[in-house]
């Protein structure tokens, strides 16, 4: 069965309401395991339907938000979905407090209970209209900038598909089109300031209704942090700005003088070569096809995954008028499926879609085949991140069939960009603690504590020519600060796993592809650090982790010979 042949069907709340409140009445007077195990099976499948047609619903509305049927249907999910996290707060407190509970632990993963607790102590039913109030804004938000229309050299280009001008080889073109795609926010500067400062405001009064003193304590809940805190995120900054900075700023002086430039403006940034950055050679299909060939060279296991996402049209890869941003995978409970969305432009990026996306929608495919409780198919999202951005690492031998004769400048750049990526991911991460530790700062406040960050982790930013950058408005291009508060040092934690992943497989590691497949299937039963230990990593956290890997990278960048581009 094709995506487009899945059937959506909103469920009934208060029937599904009523069939889960009496399995929960069973699960909680249940005398054996065996008993409330069945139990617990029959809820699962209950909320794998809710939790499939509430993202097929999310999937359709996101690939058109002008689709009124889904664009009505997903306001439904915005005002229902806090209901039915009432419904699985209950699940959850029936679990934690059964006199079972120890017996429970040889069947159910230790994260669930984790994750429980977690669920238990972020959500109340009397903070149920804040959370619509935040679904509401999310979508508000997402609709805006799907809806972005840009107008350049007599063509209309919205805020993904503008990417390929603002890459552009020649000098005037990526800074006109770097201009045009600011001067669509800068015309949306109040609306976008007003959205987000209620998303702040609604988010810090969830926190105070539910006992803590900042929305902080609360995002690190909602984000599943099981096993570390801020205090660890901000001795792991400190690594960053001692190890990867440095490194980053001589990538970024390579930079300008592989440009013949004196200065790297804010519109060089994005651009490694005088020649162009590399470039996929072929159409959508084409690429799709030679990463069908790669996944079938790479093992049994991710050829088989591979037929399935051809085989069921499980992507969405163009970009398109009305498609909203960016790109994401996400899995289906019900299909035992997962779903690949993005948006190509024809840039380098479109095959890191094909490689980093594939790597969560791998994981996924693999450990739904075994995993049935929802809350442990996928892993935590640093974790997930772990899966998609070695992946990218894993996919290197096989870049030929995507680049031809620019691969060896594709190699260079993407090394050179996980190093360069870092610094910006922890700017992010450090950003929103300002920003929640200061909910009551006023929206220019918010701009200057930007820019101040920026100049830490990124001192080479010049934004001479561009007012809007320069008084701090380069979040607003960031999505995650809108949509998922505290999620983007997950990436840069996963860039380390993934650097070490990919040191191992150029030391010819036999370990590293196994070690890479088991914590794919280990999905979300382990926490992050017990994956990065199952994987035979380092933690990131440790110190002495960061300053060895990114020090191979760079050894690697400089045997590679760029000149000749």
């Amino acid at each position: 069965m094709k995506f487009n042949e899945f059937k959506y069907e909103r469920p009934n709340f208060e029937t599904t309401k009523a069939e889960i409140d009496k399995l929960l009445n069973d699960l909680s007077n249940s005398k054996t395991k065996e008993e409330f195990i069945n139990i617990f099976e029959e809820i699962n499948v209950i909320r794998g339907h809710i939790n499939t047609m509430a993202t097929l619903c999310s999937v359709r509305n996101s690939i058109n938000t002008s689709d009124e049927f889904y664009d009505a249907e997903n306001n439904y999910w915005d005002e229902i979905s806090p209901m039915y996290s009432e419904i699985n707060s209950n699940l959850y407190k029936i679990i934690i407090n059964t006199p079972l509970k120890e017996e429970l632990k040889d069947v159910i993963p230790e994260t669930f209970f984790k994750l429980a607790e977690c669920a238990i102590k972020s959500f109340d039913a009397k903070i149920i209209p804040l959370l619509q109030e935040e679904n509401k804004l999310i979508s508000k938000q997402a609709k805006l900038y799907s809806s972005a229309k840009i107008p350049f050299d007599g063509e209309i280009y919205n805020l993904s598909s503008i990417g390929v001008k603002t890459t552009d080889n020649d000098r005037d073109t990526r800074e006109r089109a770097t201009l045009a795609k600011m001067a669509w926010f800068e015309e949306h500067e109040t609306e976008i300031d007003d959205i987000f400062d209620q998303m702040v405001k609604i988010r810090t009064k969830m926190a105070n209704e539910l006992g803590y003193s900042s929305y902080t304590e609360l995002g690190y809940l909602r984000m599943n942090r099981l096993d570390y805190d801020a205090s660890m995120v901000e001795n792991y900054r400190k690594q960053v700005l001692q190890y990867i900075v440095p490194e980053s700023m001589k990538l970024f002086d390579d930079q300008r003088i592989r440009m013949g430039l004196d200065k790297l403006s804010y519109f060089d940034l994005n651009n490694e070569f005088i020649s162009g950055n590399p470039k996929p050679k072929g159409t959508k299909d084409e690429l799709v096809m030679a990463a069908n060939k790669m996944y079938h060279e790479m093992s049994k296991e991710t050829g088989e995954f591979f037929d399935v996402m051809i085989e069921q049209d499980l992507f969405d890869l163009e970009s398109k008028p009305n498609k909203q941003g960016g790109g994401y995978c996400t899995d289906l409970t019900e299909f035992k499926v997962p779903f690949i969305f993005s948006n190509f432009n024809g840039t380098s990026g479109d095959v890191d879609v094909l490689t980093h996306e594939a790597g969560h929608a791998f994981q996924s495919y693999l450990a739904m085949k075994t995993i049935t409780i929802p809350e442990c198919t996928f892993p935590t999202m640093e974790s997930a991140e772990i899966d998609s951005m070695s992946m990218e690492f894993f996919a290197h031998p096989w870049m030929e069939l995507f680049f031809k004769e620019d691969t060896q400048k594709y190699l260079y750049t993407h090394v050179v960009d996980a190093i360069k990526f870092v610094p910006y991911g922890v700017l992010v991460d450090h950003f929103q603690h300002e920003i929640y530790a200061n909910p009551e700062c006023s929206v220019e406040e918010r701009k200057a504590i930007w820019r101040k960050l920026e100049k830490e982790y990124l001192p080479h930013k010049d934004y001479t020519g561009c007012d809007i950058l320069e008084k701090g408005c380069w979040w607003y291009q960031q999505g995650h600060i809108f949509q998922s508060p505290f999620y983007y040092i997950d990436y840069t934690l996963a860039q380390i796993c993934a650097l070490q992943f990919w040191k191992r497989m150029e030391e010819k590691d036999p370990n590293a592809w196994s070690d890479y497949v088991k914590i794919c299937k280990i999905g979300g039963t382990k926490p992050f650090l017990g994956i990065v230990e199952a994987a035979g990593l380092k933690s990131p956290f440790a110190d002495g982790t960061v300053e060895p890997v990114i020090k191979f990278a760079a050894e690697y960048i400089k045997k590679i010979d760029v000149s000749k581009y």
